[in-house]
């Protein structure tokens, strides 16, 4: 067939518009071999080309190509889509250069797959050829409506808008007419309105009236017509959500702990209160110890792999031998009365029914055609991870280092070893079976939100355990030699270290980022919108040293570090001393107690008449940690503190990729060694700290950022958030705007300078507000722990005179909750335990017990579980009602 592409678009001296596709007559997708097209006159660029006949639709878009070479492609993501009808040989398509739309976030799969999914719908067949097909593209609208269009024609209405035709959604968000050429008159004058089912409601598009001018003559040509996006003048769309983890949520039928059917009884709840979003933690598989040290969500020993905890024994099915049934039943109360998620426990129950469950009807399932079609698209993935769990069992470590023949990952050994004839293909069956059926409920739970309305949004973790299937398989792409963490902030004043590994990046960009790109697909099965964990990550990560436990001596890499040269061009004399830990002691009485300073000869040992260092029995964090792993009592615990402070006693940390450059020590004007320092010398490390942290690598992290995100999310047409809290480079912010990123906004945690609360009416419209996050206190215990903070919000945000009550009542928890939905971003995101701090029926008899994580601790038991059922939470009229007024009200 024959295609005249047509695109009007005025070049500057010595540029030419070119056109690349997907199919090999438009060079494949490779803009190198992209189409040069022919100037007309006026701006007007056509190309010919012979399409086969048995393609039916491609995708393409307009690179403008520049006289040195160069080419610059359309903005945004989205392509121009050609969509062919068997016979027709002759189209004549007529396009705009791309612009990116004015809310662009609504052309993302949380909305054209679920706010505003329409089902697409195909014209009757007809005669091919002698039409014009007008199409334009807008999802902003509610499933009750529809595109019409008007016109100066009587096959248009003559602008009469309950006579206006109907356009018909062919590929959503496209919409289109067509019209035969014998019924119309040139020029052809139309605008677009929005029309519900009844035709009672209109509302015409903004701007100038739309022309289309003569079009060539050929009768049996078809003419398609791709218009400028509908200019829509309503408000903008904002909604509303509420974020809980998965292991948190409670209802009659679960064990001990959320599951994937309670997260359907969460969506009936979201509906009924006509919220639009649930958004829940990670739910990758974590087993590495079967303790509830494998309660961390964040640390996945698997980017593919589901937790078999999540998996919902009411829909998984039920046992027929009755004594057993009875006794898991008895199990499962004891465990449901209990407030929080006993993870052992409940871990060890469902594991063992589901065993019990595979011995009943693991021959049926593992024979049945869907099982074995999930095999065989996750094989890939599957058959490693079922092995890892296998050899975890077998050498009781997930420590794969320490596996003796089966450490290294070998494909062949793996390949011999799981044969379905062979010895241990039942144990790997059983795993099979396992994510096989979470597949199949977390689809079902998926789905089910979607068909409601509901946006789920999933979590993407930022980092990955090191001792996981993925780092097993593919080392090459991270670094064990070192720890991710986070930099000191609000949440921990010695940082964070997270243990996981940091990533070798220029590794992963020779292959296009493929590990990253398969998360993202991974996400696709379950989420159409997800919140990257720790966004910084991608700009630069927090690495700490292994022989750290905190994270306060780590350094940012990406970076760059100094020269001796330049730390001396700050006005700051270099000294090696100020690379050794070692601590004054005048200080001593600050860091031990009393009775701590008697022992201290055990571990300092003099440098000079005035300073002490560590002894090499316990010189690193590490050996500090390892000599106190067994004494749990109050002196020892003070001790192993002050030890560890005086471990982070250095101002400069030498980088371990360029050995004659180092990093500034953050914070390092809160240590004991800069007090030591003169007052010139103290004024110039403050100027070279300041340079080095917030002026030094914008561009750096921003040219970082941009190489590793631009590839992600053009692999994606997920809604993507950020978490974009902490020490934030001034290029975060840009990044984010230009990608259309949804940044996270706090109250509490303002990101202007000088700002102790945020202004909900001026965050950025493309961010999610919040009252907190799983690493904060809920709002309630927020307002106990800081008296000066909550009185100086009661005046200044509240507008409330007199002494603010120690405690948070219903009444001004709903008054924070009515601000934050009040808020200008396009989602605010209550956590459950805020939404029930306006009841005081409903809340938590304790807000203590509301926290879910406390990030200064890396060894946090994350069991925090609602204390009522969601059955009780839907029967609850009266505060059901009270949400749905106040989003009604607020414009969500």
């Amino acid at each position: 067939m024959r295609i005249t592409f047509n695109i009007h678009y005025f070049t500057g001296a010595g540029q030419k518009v070119g056109i690349v596709g997907s199919v090999d007559e438009l060079g494949a997708r490779q803009t190198v071999l992209a189409k040069e097209m022919n100037y007309q006159d006026n701006g007007q660029w056509s190309l010919d080309v012979e399409i086969p006949v048995f393609v039916e639709t491609f995708d393409y878009c307009y690179v403008l190509k520049m006289p040195d070479g160069t080419t610059i492609s359309e903005p945004g993501s989205r392509k121009h889509k050609a969509h062919l009808s068997p016979g027709q040989e002759r189209y004549y398509l007529f396009d705009y250069w791309q612009v990116v739309p004015e809310n662009p976030v609504l052309y993302t799969a949380a909305f054209t797959r679920t706010i505003f999914a329409h089902a697409s719908r195909a014209y009757p067949a007809k005669e091919a050829g002698g039409e014009v097909i007008i199409r334009v593209c807008n999802p902003y609208i509610d499933k009750d409506q529809h595109i019409a269009i008007s016109g100066n024609q009587n096959v248009l209405g003559m602008w009469q808008p309950e006579e206006a035709k109907e356009m018909i959604c062919t590929h959503f968000p496209e919409w289109e007419i067509r019209l035969g050429l014998n019924e119309i008159t040139f020029p052809v004058e139309y605008k677009f309105l929005l029309r519900n089912r009844q035709k009672q409601e209109c509302r015409w598009e903004a701007g100038e009236n739309r022309t289309l001018t003569p079009l060539p003559r050929h009768e049996k040509a078809t003419f398609i017509v791709s218009e400028y996006p509908y200019r829509d003048n309503r408000p903008p769309w904002k909604g509303a959500g509420v974020v809980i983890p998965v292991f948190s949520l409670r209802s009659e039928h679960s064990f001990g702990i959320g599951d994937l059917h309670d997260l359907k009884l969460l969506v009936d709840w979201a509906v009924h209160t006509n919220q639009r979003l649930i958004q829940i933690l990670p739910v990758n598989d974590t087993t590495r110890t079967h303790t509830w040290k494998d309660s961390y969500p964040y640390s996945a020993i698997s980017i593919y792999a589901l937790h078999p905890v999540y998996i919902s024994l009411k829909e998984l099915g039920a046992l027929k031998d009755e004594k057993k049934a009875a006794s898991y039943h008895r199990k499962q109360q004891i465990l449901n009365r209990k407030n929080t998620v006993d993870y052992e426990n409940v871990e060890r129950c469902k594991l063992q029914y589901c065993r019990d469950f595979f011995e009943q009807e693991g021959s049926r399932i593992l024979n049945s055609a869907a099982f074995k079609s999930f095999l065989k698209t996750n094989q890939d993935w599957l058959i490693p991870y079922a092995a890892f769990c296998l050899f975890r069992e077998k050498y009781h470590t997930s420590d794969f280092t320490r596996w003796g023949e089966d450490s290294r990952y070998n494909p062949r050994r793996l390949q011999t070893l799981c044969k379905e004839n062979g010895k241990v293909y039942s144990e790997l069956s059983f795993t099979y079976f396992l994510q096989f059926v979470l597949h199949v409920q977390f689809r079902s739970a998926s789905d089910y939100a979607r068909e409601k309305g509901v946006i789920l949004k999933g979590d993407l973790p930022i980092g990955i355990h090191r001792t996981s299937v993925d780092v097993w398989i593919e080392p090459a792409y991270f670094n064990n030699e070192e720890q991710a963490g986070a930099p000191p902030d609000d949440f921990s004043e010695t940082g964070q270290n997270w243990s996981f590994p940091t990533y070798n990046w220029d590794i992963m960009e020779k292959d296009g980022f493929i590990w990253w790109k398969k998360r993202f697909y991974k996400l696709e099965d379950y989420f159409n919108c997800f919140r990257i964990d720790h966004i910084l990550g991608f700009f630069r990560i927090w690495e700490v040293p292994a022989d750290f436990v905190q994270g306060l001596c780590g350094h940012f890499r990406p970076a760059l570090p100094l020269t001796v040269n330049e730390i001396e061009s700050f006005g700051l004399e270099w000294d090696r001393r100020l690379l050794k830990p070692r601590i004054h002691r005048r200080f001593l009485d600050k860091l031990f107690s009393a009775e701590a300073r008697k022992h201290l000869d055990a571990f300092l040992i003099d440098e000079d008449d005035e300073h002490l260092i560590l002894k090499p029995l316990c010189d690193t964090q590490r050996k500090i940690e390892s000599i106190f792993k067994k004494h749990a009592d109050a002196l020892s615990n003070g001790i192993k503190a002050g030890l560890f402070t005086v471990a982070n006693e250095v101002l400069f940390l030498k980088d371990p990729y360029e050995q004659t450059k180092y990093h500034p020590r953050i914070s390092g004007n809160k240590s004991f060694a800069y007090t030591e320092l003169s007052t010139r010398a103290q004024t110039a490390f403050d100027r070279l700290s300041n340079h080095f942290f917030y002026e030094r690598h914008n561009a750096f992290w921003k040219a970082e950022a941009l190489k590793r995100l631009v590839p992600l999310i053009e692999s994606t047409d997920m809604l993507i958030c950020g978490e974009d809290l902490g020490m934030i480079p001034a290029s975060v912010h840009e990044v984010m705007t230009q990608l259309h990123i949804l940044s996270l906004e706090l109250e509490r945690a303002p990101k202007l300078s000088g700002e102790h609360f945020a202004c909900l009416s001026k965050l950025p419209y493309l961010s999610v507000c919040t009252t907190s996050t799983h690493d904060m206190s809920p709002l309630r215990l927020w307002w106990k722990e800081n008296p000066e903070k909550r009185q100086q919000y009661y005046q200044s945000v509240l507008r409330r005179n007199g002494t603010a009550p120690t405690s948070c009542p219903a009444k001004i928890a709903e008054q924070i909750l009515k601000n934050h939905l009040s808020a200008s971003s396009i989602f605010t995101i209550i956590p459950l335990q805020d939404w029930l701090a306006m009841s005081d029926t409903l809340k938590h008899p304790r807000a203590e017990d509301e926290r879910i994580n406390i990030p200064a601790n890396p060894c946090h038991y994350w069991r925090y579980r609602m204390h009522l059922t969601i059955e009780k939470l839907l029967e609850s009229n009266e505060f059901n009602k009270k949400i749905r007024t106040m989003l009604a009200n607020c414009g969500r």
